[in-house]
This record gives C-alpha cells, structure tokens and sequence, in this order.
C-alpha cells in the first residue's frame, strides 16, 4: 500500500479524503500508534466530518488487532478529546482535520496529556508497516464524558463575577463547538444567539479558520443588528477561539491574550504568561504593568506547553487563536475560553470594547500576511542582511527584526508554502504601513 508522506505534518496528520488518505492509511495508522504508544487501551473520538465514520471505523480497527482496547467517546471537538485523554491518564488519537476545508481529514494524537505525537513523528512507523504482532484482538467500548467535560470547563472560571443580562452572539462555524457551548452554558445567566450551531460536516455556511476575515463577517454582522454586548466564535474543531466587540469589530489575540494575561495575574497575585514570538507588544507590556513576567517561545504547541511547564505559568497565548489554560491540562479550550472572558468583563465591570479601545490606539499592526515565495530561506536572509545592521535580530522563530517602536517577524509555515508576516508600530499607524511595505518589497524582490 502507497501511502502519501505529505500527509504527516509538524503538529499531526492531514490530508484530502479519499486523494492523501483512506480507510487502508486509516488501518495503518491506527495500528502504528498503538505500536507507538504501547498502551493497553487507548481514546478514540471523531469530529462531525463526512469521512469521519470511515476513518474512524478503519482506525478502530487496526487499533484493536495490536490487541489493544479502544475508549470510543463518539464525536468530539479537540478540547473534549483532550479532556478525555487528561482526566483517564491516557494516549488518544482523534479524526479531525481542525480547520481546513470539508474535503480534508486527520488525526491527532496524544501520548499523555500535554504531550501531543507530532505527524513527523509517526511518518517512518506507519510507511514501514511493520508492527509487533499481538496475541489476541482488543476490544472496544462506548464511554460518555459529556457531563464530566461540562464540569471540567465550568471549573475553569469563576462564573458567579459573569454580569447578568449579557447578550452574545456565538458562531461555531457548523463544527464541534456548538454542543460543547451549549453543555456548558446551559445554566448559566446569558442570553445567547445561537448562529450555525447544527454541526455538519459540509460546513455550509462558511469556512472553519475565524482568522479570515470573511469567515467572520457573518458574526460581526449579527452582533451589530442584535445590539450584543460581545460575539464569541470559534474553529470547527473548538480548541481555538475568537471574539468581537460590540461594535462589530474583531479582537485579535494580541489585544484579547493581553486583557486576559492581564487579568489572570491580577487574579493570581504573580506568574509568568508564555507567548509566541510573533505576538504584539500589548501582552508583554500589560503583563509587565499586571508585576507579572512575559516569556517568549517559539511558535506551536509542543514549545509553548514545555515553556508553561517550565515557567509554572498561568496562561499560554499564540497569535492563532490558541490560549493555554494550565488547569486545563496545558491545553486550549474555546468554550472555556469564553468563560474566562466573560469572568474578566464581569470583574472589570467593563464591556471588551471599553477594554480593547485603548490598545488600538497604541498597538498598530497588520494581521499576520502570507505570501507564496519560490524560496522562503532566501527571503528570510534578505530580511536579515537588510536589518541587521540597524536593529535587534533574533532568530528565534524565523527572523525577528526589532527596534525601539516598531517590530516585525517573518517565518516560514509549517503548514503552507508561504512565509508569514507580522509587523507592529507604537503609536503611529503610518510607520507600521510604511515598515509593512518595506517588508513587502523584500519578499516580492
């Protein structure tokens, strides 16, 4: 059997069904993470794709003749995948191709909670097709974790500080976070308007990713015409999560990360909050001003999680959209998310846009840029030979080029054949454009 390399990426594997993988790469790799991970049962769960009964069905499979018995949650977004793996001290695979288009699948594994299996990691085990053989057939079971995980969640916030009558509008774009939402919120003391929530695999009314814009529109339109206090929305397998404020405009992670950052150190007296290396300069000054201590890390979630560990911190931020919650199990939550904002509105006694208004007036910034280039390294060395003398270069995560008001990174994806682009000036909107240009010049040159 030919099974497609490309499919095993840095954080999982992905790919388009039936083309990169099937029911047989299914089979495979079923049986090459119970090899890997040598447990006697193992988690297994699905989101609400089209290919996601095949796919499971053929990873039960060759999970159960490695002998090994599976724990089948049913359908389930990430953050209830990883509760299921955290709270039974056990490794999991989950069918979930997070939020790429309808056509995609995948999965992702874990080892122990925090500890995700990268795809790169699995690549040589799966294509050799060579597994200890077991002695008997393994079995499955049906395990419901629903009212656990709504337990979970709710213990992640303080929700008695949430202010009553809050109206918000929440999107989970037809994917898993619809259920999980409504789960954990259906005591509490908010009027919710519900838009997309039937999970359906064909994604119907628009695309899985909320960091494109017309992904969101849809949202920030209904918060308008609702006349809501806030509008939450998430991707289609809910670990990321995503706000609006009332005035119908977006909060990207590094205003949202920093108010939250904030507010977590104020509320635990100290701690350190681990951010990527291309998060705006919001979440290091207010972290600095809350006496907390901001720590920098490369970007994904294997070194955002170990720096965590590391720093005992109380919250892990990435520009994508992923908040790490350490009661969580290191893990993102976008359900659980909303409850820690909903808990710093209450407590500040604020609405977001109040909060947020100031940092747009100070922190001007594009939204992260991708470019298709023939050659990402000589990009990136262009960049580094054209600031190198003039400014701080860190090369951390790509090439970070700093000055004393203004900043900018550009790296190569994980993902995608594109190099990303972050830049960001203090105080003056035409300085961020104009170093935003410069930048533009180099790639394109």
């Amino acid at each position: 059997m030919q099974i497609n390399p490309s499919i095993f990426k840095a954080y999982d594997i992905r790919g388009i069904y039936p083309e990169d993988l099937n029911e047989e790469t299914a089979y495979q790799i079923g049986r090459a993470f119970a090899d890997f991970v040598e447990s006697k049962e193992l988690i297994v769960g699905r989101d609400i794709r089209e290919s996601g009964p095949q796919l499971h069905d053929a990873l039960v499979r060759g999970i159960m003749d490695q002998g090994v018995t599976v724990r089948d949650i049913g359908l389930a977004g990430t953050d209830m995948f990883y509760f299921a793996c955290g709270s039974m001290n056990l490794p999991g695979i989950n069918v979930t191709a997070s939020h790429n288009p309808r056509e995609f699948n995948g999965f992702k594994m874990v080892k122990k909670m925090p500890d995700l299996v990268s795809g790169e990691k699995m690549r040589d085990k799966v294509l050799s097709g060579k597994f200890r053989d077991a002695s008997e057939k393994g079995k499955t079971e049906d395990v419901d974790i629903k009212q656990a995980y709504a337990k979970k969640i709710l213990s992640l916030a303080d929700t008695s500080k949430i202010s009553k009558g809050l109206k918000i509008v929440v999107d989970p774009g037809n994917g898993m976070g619809g259920p999980a939402f409504d789960l954990v919120y259906k005591d509490l003391s908010v009027e919710v308007v519900r838009m997309f929530f039937e999970p359906d695999g064909t994604f119907p009314n628009h695309g899985g990713d909320p960091l494109k814009e017309e992904n969101r529109k849809d949202l920030e339109a209904r918060v308008i015409s609702e006349g809501a206090d806030l509008g939450f929305t998430f991707d289609t397998d809910a670990d990321r999560f995503f706000a609006v404020d009332a005035n119908g405009n977006y909060v990207p992670s590094d205003y949202l990360g920093a108010l939250v950052a904030q507010y977590l150190i104020q509320k635990n007296g100290k701690g350190s909050v681990v951010h990527d290396a291309i998060i705006g300069w919001a979440v290091r000054d207010l972290v600095v001003k809350a006496g907390g201590k901001p720590v920098i890390s490369k970007v994904g979630h294997v070194f955002i999680k170990a720096k965590m560990d590391e720093t005992k911190a109380v919250f892990g931020i990435e520009k994508s959209g992923h908040y790490y919650l350490p009661d969580f199990y290191f893990a993102e939550s976008a359900v659980g998310m909303s409850l820690i904002v909903l808990e710093m509105l209450g407590f500040y006694g604020k609405k977001l846009d109040e909060l947020v208004a100031p940092l747009r007036k100070k922190y001007y910034m594009i939204e992260q840029e991708n470019y298709e280039v023939k050659d990402p390294d000589a990009v990136i060395a262009r960049v580094k030979e054209r600031y190198a003398s003039e400014c701080e270069i860190s090369e951390l995560d790509g090439v970070s080029v700093i000055a004393e008001n203004w900043h900018a990174n550009i790296r190569k994806s994980n993902t995608e054949p594109v190099v990303r682009l972050n830049v960001e000036a203090l105080d003056d909107k035409k300085l961020m454009e104009q170093k935003r240009d410069e930048f533009l010049k180099l790639i394109q040159k």
